[in-house]
């Protein structure tokens, strides 16, 4: 499992130390990050702003594989089963000319793991983080992890002397509303330093060239212009402009406009992304329903009924005109544990699922308030609305609201829902990163995102097996188990797994990253 940084990494996808040039990026998507303090928010265009500043011990690159960055070498250790150890790289500057070394690492780690945080389930295992010396970091976990260094990928590191002096030592609390310094500003060691944050606005960065990374990445862009654009029109008006070079999430209605126009490319690939509907099957009456004193949702024969009367087939092909993957299962096909035979996508049953609404109590059906985003996945507002029609047939009034993100993901993380939309994606390509977020008992270490207030100790139990469990069959079969359980219990209702078109100018060089978050320093110009 030992792995030792080679230049082959970088340089398999991109010519390493291509002549740097001045060129501006002005990059736009529907949704502005949710905030800069990097452990607050686990939420895609969050993430992928940060990065951009600054940078976790282990990474991906454009194509999904994990590669060195403030760590240039990982391994178990030979005397403790319990320990990895990471070498850090040398050498390495913030933004501000600070030196970097194992000291902020452990600080960032163990901030990462506070109560406060929004990656905690990620380091669940996690015992302790300590530094034998400047430039190695030991993490020792609870039993022998074998995937630790895939939980690092979106762990970026903060120097410590900074966060101190800028009174930003505890994460931000988004949900209470919580503004930090840490929330509008950064010191990262990335590739591009932070230059002016004016939130939903723009976000301006500059090529920061102390970078360690200089000669090894294209580095082409020497200005980067982050622009929010939630209106899918006046997004799409300023690529074919040319106000903007690059935008994430092209609408489907208007690919073929973008591929027909001069000087402008769509490119195109599969996410590591599911979008599904979760619904509080817990508590023992709603408050957004019209059901008094009791739960619908708590009676699965409900939630098959709502499973049967999704029609995918109709999404994928008028919503979103072909751009999508129906899905049965809440993983995408990129990550470990993901087999075929659970993701079938069964067709609509209305008349069976009429029959389980009537056995359940509910023949004459039930009104419920659906929450969606309408500015954070592709076609998410059309996509609810079309759920309307499809649960009316089964008799269930979907009353729709839909609000903006930064509105949307506090109602599920503060257990406001009771019906609503979410998409998740692995940043760790294994399993056990959906279980600890979304299928585990919501708790001080896991379940953050779980609003579903399903709680089964059996299934608990399982999945905190897997950080330890180094016999790669037992530790398959419990994945196996678990997603049995959780498909039998219809603990959400899956939608599709999305497919990724990014439109730019013809003259930007890159490939289309599966998690949907470039990496700019990989960018170059033709």
């Amino acid at each position: 499992m030992k792995f030792k940084e080679t230049l082959l990494a970088t340089a398999i996808l991109f010519s390493a130390g291509a002549s740097v040039s001045a060129e501006t990026l002005k990059w736009a998507r529907a949704g502005d990050g949710l905030t800069l303090d990097p452990h607050a928010q686990n939420e895609g265009p969050t993430i992928t702003l940060q990065r951009q500043i600054m940078e976790p011990l282990v990474a991906r690159d454009m194509r999904g594989v994990l590669v060195p960055a403030l760590a240039t070498e990982w391994d178990p250790s030979d005397k403790d089963p319990n320990v990895w150890v990471f070498k850090l790289r040398q050498g390495v500057k913030f933004h501000d000319g600070a030196d970097f070394d194992s000291e902020d690492v452990v600080f960032s780690l163990k901030r990462a793991m506070s109560d406060e945080s929004n990656y905690r389930e990620v380091l669940a295992s996690v015992v302790d983080v300590r530094a034998p010396d400047k430039f190695t970091v030991e993490i020792i976990t609870d039993g022998p992890n074998p995937i630790m260094p895939n939980n690092l990928t979106n762990m970026l590191i903060m120097d410590k002397d900074w966060a101190t002096a800028n009174d930003a030592i505890k994460v931000q609390d988004y949900e209470g509303g919580q503004s930090t310094y840490a929330a509008k500003n950064a010191n990262g060691t990335g590739a591009y330093k932070l230059i002016s944050r004016e939130p939903d606005v723009k976000t301006v960065m500059e090529r920061f060239d102390g970078y360690w990374g200089v000669e090894q990445f294209p580095m082409e862009v020497s200005r980067l212009e982050y622009i929010p654009i939630q209106n899918a029109a006046t997004r799409i008006a300023a690529l074919l402009s040319g106000e903007v070079d690059f935008i994430q999430d092209v609408p489907v209605q208007d690919i073929d406009r973008v591929v027909d126009a001069d000087g402008l490319d769509v490119r195109r690939t599969s996410q590591n992304r599911v979008i599904f509907l979760g619904m509080n099957q817990g508590d023992t009456d709603l408050k957004n329903d019209n059901v008094d004193g009791k739960n619908p949702f708590a009676d699965v024969r409900v939630r098959r009924a709502m499973n049967m009367s999704i029609n995918r087939l109709a999404i994928q092909e008028v919503v979103m005109r072909g751009q999508s993957e129906p899905a049965g299962i809440i993983l995408p096909p990129f990550v470990h544990g993901w087999v075929p035979e659970l993701d079938v996508v069964q067709d609509p049953d209305i008349e069976t699922a009429k029959a389980l609404m009537a056995e359940a109590g509910y023949a004459d059906g039930f009104s419920i308030k659906l929450d969606c985003p309408n500015d954070r996945y592709i076609n998410d507002e059309a996509i609810c609305q079309a759920m309307v029609g499809m649960l009316a047939q089964i008799g269930i009034k979907v009353n729709l609201d839909s609000k903006p993100k930064a509105q949307h993901f506090p109602l599920i993380n503060n257990l406001e829902s009771d019906f609503y939309m979410l998409g998740w994606g692995v940043p760790t390509y294994d399993s056990e990163y959906a279980f600890n977020f979304l299928v585990h008992s919501k708790g001080e270490a896991y379940g953050s995102w779980n609003n579903t207030r399903y709680s089964n100790p059996e299934i608990d139990a399982e999945i905190e097996s897997l950080a330890s469990e180094i016999r790669l069959d037992v530790r398959d079969a419990s994945i196996r188990k678990i997603w049995d359980q959780v498909q039998e219990d219809v603990l959400y209702l899956p939608i599709h797994h999305q497919v990724l078109n990014w439109g730019m100018k013809s003259g930007v060089d890159t490939i289309v990253d599966p998690e949907d978050s470039p990496k700019i320093k990989y960018f170059s110009f033709k």
